[in-house]
């Protein structure tokens, strides 16, 4: 096994820095391939696979919220020419947030799409997504569900079920950027570890929406611009979330997206280019940018 995470590098302008985007639980790389292109005529764009997700080998160790910080922060460090711009979705934005409170060195500003971070009880009420995280919480219990369902229904099937799940019509992605993923989704039935890794990330993930005092004490240590955005159709994470952490934390600018879900990122991806370029070139030099 070994620590290098793999990542894609779309390359890029350097006119607006470096940004390295992060994808959320059961993601990968795949994640961005409609947004990047829209981001490179601006900047360098790198898309990172978490240990354990994508491309990226399993670690021998649990694949925690902490063990994610410590891998996303050794590639920042060695291959991003730090500061830069992390752009996290889901789970991947807890973690960037993590890395921004913990390195603010390493970090000019902070993006976090349809973030899965601690809100209140009334926000957390769910159904499915608690089901879900509740489900593979169970230690031997997810691992076979995840197993039994992957092999009943095939890698397409399990394919447009995330998709779907996360407010994306597979019908209208390019046929190549579908044809991939499952084949990622295959690849990754065949490799000891990954079940492993995507459970262990799941009942961490869990444990930090509960446990919320420490990640809530992290975000409020973040001294970078922060974009949030998020799609106010979105199924995994209620959309009521981000308008209660809009209203927490007053200066960052929090942006709606109408109609779309967990993944705007597929599902809307010039639109967010958009926002996301229009709020980075208002943004002061790398040097200034501490808030």
């Amino acid at each position: 096994m070994t620590d290098e995470l793999h990542h894609v590098d779309f390359g890029g302008a350097a006119e607006l820095g470096t940004l390295v985007l992060v994808h959320g639980l059961g993601g990968s790389h795949l994640n961005w391939d409609l947004l990047a292109p829209a981001l490179v005529g601006h900047a360098r764009v790198l898309a990172v696979d978490l240990p354990g997700f994508g491309l990226s080998a399993p670690s021998r160790r649990p694949a925690t919220l902490r063990r994610n910080v410590e891998a996303l922060t050794r590639f920042v460090r060695r291959v991003a020419d730090p500061p830069v711009v992390l752009v996290g979705n889901s789970m991947g934005g807890l973690v960037s947030a993590l890395v921004t409170a913990r390195s603010p060195e390493l970090v000019r500003a902070l993006v976090l799409v349809a973030p899965a971070l601690p809100a209140p009880a009334r926000v957390l009420g769910s159904p499915r997504a608690g089901a879900v995280l509740a489900l593979h919480a169970l230690p031997g219990v997810g691992e076979r569900l995840r197993r039994r369902r992957r092999e009943r229904i095939g890698a397409a099937a399990t394919l447009r079920e995330t998709l779907v799940l996360g407010g994306v019509d597979p019908d209208r992605l390019p046929a190549d950027l579908v044809e991939r993923a499952v084949g990622l989704v295959a690849r990754q039935s065949d490799v000891a570890g990954m079940d492993r890794a995507f459970l262990s990330a799941s009942r961490s993930l869990a444990w930090a929406l509960v446990h919320a005092r420490p990640y809530r004490a992290a975000l409020a240590a973040v001294r970078v611009p922060v974009l949030l955005v998020h799609g106010d159709r979105d199924r995994l994470v209620p959309v009521e979330a981000s308008r209660d952490l809009a209203r927490r934390h007053p200066r960052w600018r929090y942006v709606e997206l109408a109609g779309a879900g967990h993944l705007p990122q597929l599902s809307v991806p010039d639109e967010l280019a958009g926002h996301l370029l229009t709020w980075l070139a208002a943004l002061p030099p790398a040097s200034c940018s501490r808030m």
